[in-house]
């Protein structure tokens, strides 16, 4: 029933966060919504990992500060940015692109090419934003708005793979909290250089904008990114990455059901194909490690084999997971 549940709130909650920033930034600037978000956010985790003990190093914060830049600041950001000039369900399939940055950015950092699979997921997932822009939105979308998510996106997975361990704690909770708060500063900061508080007045914030960052604080930041963390402990990492391709069909049926967002059917075939390209470049990686552990098991059988005096001395050769890196980008949700 627990890991139901929490299936659930990767699955609902995370694709409902689309809609409510949508929501939120119809009357609260995005840069100003986000910043407190990820603030409020932060500093709660970081209140939490107190009272269980554990410390945030001083020497992390400027790791953190590197990290939340990129993760928060520029993909969280732009997100919100996004969100009022193309409908979110738009938005929420751009940014199910994530792996294709992450294969790209694994290829180019480890120098080993991607399986046969992931590479045609890849492709297939350029091809499903090609067909979002051409008329996802039953006309031409803004190219600008799907530009700036996506760099975003690869900003995050540079991001999220810069906050490994050693910079940032082995705290989940840390690892998540820091980067988010220091991100949510920067966010403030920016919002103040845009000047949006010079034209923001807090009278008028609609009551349906403020429930809605309320959600994004609470449930998409807290209790989505809980739940997550406890799945990756208690399942399959291949099982737990399902959320996202998840995630963008259920903002796509929220944006029509709630919003009144267009739902074409070009919409519906770049979220279908999207999603396709996203859960092939999952399964690549699963099958491309599973084949590296394969060869590492019979690489270091062969060793004992050869002299099991040097086998004694020399520990047996593992495979590193790729798909490790696939599911630490989703620290703490995808939006």
């Amino acid at each position: 029933m627990a890991t139901a549940l929490a299936y659930a709130a990767i699955y609902l909650i995370w694709g409902s966060t689309f809609l409510a920033i949508r929501i939120a930034v119809e009357s609260i600037p995005p840069f100003l919504m986000m910043g407190m978000r990820c603030v409020s956010a932060g500093l709660l985790l970081i209140a939490w990992a107190t009272f269980r003990g554990e410390r945030a190093p001083a020497r992390g914060w400027a790791h953190a500060t590197v990290a939340g830049a990129l993760m928060f600041g520029c993909a969280y950001g732009a997100v919100a940015w996004a969100e009022q000039r193309i409908p979110s369900g738009v938005t929420s399939l751009v940014v199910a692109t994530l792996p294709l940055w992450v294969t790209a950015l694994e290829w180019a950092r480890v120098g080993k090419r991607p399986s046969p699979r992931a590479l045609l997921g890849v492709a297939l997932g350029f091809g499903g934003v090609a067909l979002l822009v051409s008329r996802g939105g039953g006309a031409p979308l803004p190219l600008a708005p799907i530009v700036v998510v996506m760099l975003g996106e690869g900003a995050w997975a540079i991001g999220s793979l810069y906050a490994r361990p050693p910079r940032l704690p082995k705290s989940v909770t840390l690892n998540a909290g820091m980067p988010l708060l220091a991100g949510g500063v920067l966010l403030i900061l920016t919002s103040l250089a845009v000047r949006e508080v010079q034209t923001f007045q807090v009278r008028n914030v609609s009551s349906a904008s403020v429930v809605a960052l309320g959600y994004l604080m609470i449930f998409g930041s807290i209790i989505a990114f809980s739940a997550y963390a406890w799945l990756m402990q208690v399942s399959a990492p291949w099982r737990v990455g399902t959320h996202a391709y998840v995630n963008p069909l259920i903002a796509v049926a929220l944006g029509a059901a709630v919003a009144g967002e267009p739902l074409t059917s070009t919409l519906v075939a770049s979220a279908i194909v999207i999603a396709g390209s996203v859960a092939l470049i999952l399964a690549g990686h699963d099958t491309h490690a599973a084949t590296a552990d394969r060869v590492g098991r019979k690489a270091s059988t062969v060793v004992v084999r050869e002299s099991p005096r040097a086998a004694a001395v020399r520990p047996a050769i593992t495979a590193r997971r790729v798909v490790s890196s696939l599911r630490e980008t989703r620290q703490p949700g995808p939006a």
